[in-house]
């Protein structure tokens, strides 16, 4: 396990509780092909955790194997699926391993690929990975990737918080 890796596990460890839910939003592994250690990864930290699936991940539509990768996937965790809702701070929340579509920051490479698995910005609130930035908000959307936040798991309260700023803003 490389330093980045045991990085990772140090920090889930201490900072995900057993009964906490998880949504990793895309790109468990760096690269296809080394897709059976990460999931020994996730199953190793013995959580529930529901995958939006990232470039990187096979089991994102985007690959042509992917239907068959599925069942796989779904040993590890508890559910698989291109984008997903949530209720966060009383707002309607989108999470998807993308930016917005035509995001012109919304790629870490000076293309913006990917454009059509990315959503339309609707002005709703949006979790992604992806960027592989520094950057944490861009106006409505909220980078939860790790490469963020110091290599550590992005807290729901944190998310809360910059909705609620957000809304005291506009009162």
């Amino acid at each position: 396990m490389d330093a980045h890796d045991a990085a990772l596990a140090e920090h889930w460890d201490r900072l995900i509780r057993p009964d906490d839910q998880v949504w990793l939003l895309g790109d468990l592994i760096g690269r296809r092909g080394h897709e059976r250690r990460g999931l020994d990864w996730i199953a190793a930290r013995n959580r529930t955790v529901h995958l939006v699936a990232g470039n990187h991940c096979s089991v994102h539509p985007m690959h042509t194997g992917a239907p068959g990768e599925l069942p796989r996937w779904l040993e590890v965790f508890a559910t698989v699926q291109q984008t997903a809702v949530r209720r966060i701070g009383g707002q309607r929340v989108l999470l998807s391993h993308f930016p917005y579509r035509d995001d012109p920051d919304g790629d870490h490479t000076e293309v913006l690929r990917h454009n059509e698995w990315r959503m339309p910005d609707t002005g709703q609130w949006l979790l992604h990975g992806h960027t592989h930035s520094a950057v944490q908000q861009r106006g409505r959307q909220l980078h939860v990737g790790v490469d963020a936040h110091g290599l550590r798991p992005v807290p729901l309260h944190w998310v809360a918080e910059r909705i609620a700023n957000e809304h005291a803003g506009a009162a």
